[in-house]
């Protein structure tokens, strides 16, 4: 598959931003720099919108030029992409205690089952807790291409369209509910993550902005290549409106931002992968150096890059400040990253093409294609 420069650059973006808010694991990023780090768990948000994008032109290409998914083909796939480096990290948390970044840890099966982010005690269960957007991916993959295949089936746009406002307006009243009942009650519990910032339920937005997407391209590619001729507007608007998200989601446990903010910055985001997602605009055309090396490291580096940033503390013990720490940290998560990229991530791919190309002969194997 060939890549696009301005996605990478996106989910280059994404990573860094990401491990910047988890800077506060080791003390933060100091009051000069703490800008850089402040709305980085929007980041992941990224990550949705471009998954949802990619996966569902994976998905709905294949409808549209087959009529069928290949659900084997499709889950094998996903599964040799995300599970081997996941493992690898998960065994480290589970049988290396001393090199998670906090104590408490949920047991391993809610991470192996990917149900970490519908059940976790997260004041008490922190470690590995960034999982918890893995979780949200893979009920994604589970669930995504049969309501595809459900959709496509019926061959309704009004049907398409009601699913649409279902899980964007559903999303707002459901989150909105929930807040007003929390804040009612008060629990005595980290509410705000356990109820709202994590369950899958609450976190459509940027999944459904991608897969819309992913949809006119595929089944209205004349409205696509007509809108691609307004791409850099597109960027424009949807940097305005992370801007205005940045002000929607000041008090990020507030009811404003559970609403609204959500849905606010998976469209913002949504016209950002848009203006990126070819090469006629500027963000597109933009080839950042290092870019898609990161790019391409950034699943490895979501993963490990909490116990590198704990090992590197434990070993510098305050004794490097400044820079110079800055430094230390980052060079040691990439260097941690692409060494999983290489261990797992890759062999792991090999293997994958491998599998596929012996199951493809068995008759059981083809039936679920």
């Amino acid at each position: 598959m060939t890549r696009m420069p301005g996605l990478d650059l996106l989910r280059a973006i994404a990573i860094v931003w990401v491990m910047l808010f988890h800077s506060f694991i080791v003390g933060g990023l100091g009051d000069d720099w703490s800008w850089l780090s402040k709305y980085g768990w929007m980041g992941v948000d990224i990550f949705f919108v471009l998954s949802g994008y990619l996966i569902g032109s994976q998905v709905l290409q294949r409808l549209r030029d087959h009529g069928r998914l290949g659900f084997g083909d499709f889950y094998l796939r996903r599964a040799f992409r995300i599970l081997p480096a996941f493992w690898v990290v998960l065994a480290i948390y589970v049988l290396l205690p001393s090199w998670r970044e906090v104590d408490g840890m949920e047991p391993w099966w809610k991470f192996a089952a990917f149900i970490y982010n519908l059940d976790v005690d997260y004041n008490a269960h922190a470690a590995f807790s960034h999982a918890w957007s893995l979780c949200v991916e893979e009920h994604f993959y589970l669930l995504f291409p049969l309501l595809a295949m459900g959709l496509f089936r019926r061959n309704s746009t009004l049907l398409v369209i009601a699913t649409i406002a279902f899980v964007l307006l559903g999303g707002i009243a459901l989150r909105s509910a929930i807040w007003l009942h929390d804040d009612a009650l008060k629990p005595d519990r980290n509410w705000f993550i356990e109820d709202l910032y994590y369950p899958t339920w609450c976190r459509l937005d940027g999944l459904l902005v991608g897969v819309a997407l992913a949809a006119m391209k595929v089944f209205r590619p004349q409205w696509w290549l007509r809108l691609r001729s307004q791409a850099n507007v597109a960027l424009l608007i949807g940097l305005v409106g992370v801007v205005v998200s940045f002000w929607l989601h000041a008090q990020r446990d507030g009811l404003l931002a559970n609403s609204i903010g959500w849905p606010l910055l998976a469209l913002s985001f949504g016209l950002l992968v848009f203006a990126a997602a070819e090469r006629d605009s500027w963000i597109g055309r933009w080839h950042a150096p290092g870019a898609g090396w990161i790019a391409a490291i950034s699943y490895s580096l979501y993963l490990s890059h909490k116990l590198v940033m704990h090992g590197v503390s434990v070993m510098i013990d305050g004794r490097v400040h400044g820079f110079a720490a800055f430094m230390l940290y980052a060079l040691a998560i990439l260097a941690a990253g692409a060494l999983l990229h290489v261990a797992a991530e890759r062999p792991g791919l090999r293997l994958r093409e491998f599998m596929l190309m012996k199951l493809r002969t068995t008759p059981e194997f083809r039936m679920i294609q």
